[in-house]
């Protein structure tokens, strides 16, 4: 009887085991879940201040050829013209700034897709251990 005892005690022990690394692994997971977010907000915000930079070039660009209708209007050619070109290049500029950060945001996902691989393996391996 006292083997028997002694048998559950351990197995006991080793189920006590178990569920301190379980805990221990999904500590971990969640931690690796919060880093993986963090980077990727990261990036996210340097897009959103490129997009933000473009966005001000190309307002800029549009003010300028604002300033260039008006010179046109007013003047016919000359002047009018240059800052029509100016403008023209400068709003370019901006959108060309303003679709890449689009494009990357685009291509970022906020899913922690290394966490969730992790919690599948670490479900299929505490399945196994039961």
């Amino acid at each position: 009887m006292s083997a028997i005892h002694a048998d559950q005690r351990s197995l006991g022990e080793l189920f006590h085991d178990l569920t301190d690394e379980t805990k221990r692994l999904v500590q971990q997971e969640v931690e690796l879940a919060k880093t993986e977010v963090t980077e990727k907000a990261a990036k996210l915000g340097k897009d959103a201040a490129m997009i933000a930079v473009g966005g001000i070039l190309a307002y800029s660009g549009f003010l300028v050829l604002l300033a260039a209708l008006v010179i046109g209007l007013g003047h016919v050619m000359g002047a009018g013209f240059a800052a029509l070109l100016v403008g023209v290049i400068v709003a370019g500029i901006g959108a060309g700034i303003a679709m890449s950060a689009i494009n990357k945001m685009k291509q970022t996902s906020l899913a922690p897709r290394e966490t969730v691989t992790q919690l599948k393996e670490t479900k299929q391996w505490a399945a196994r251990q039961m």
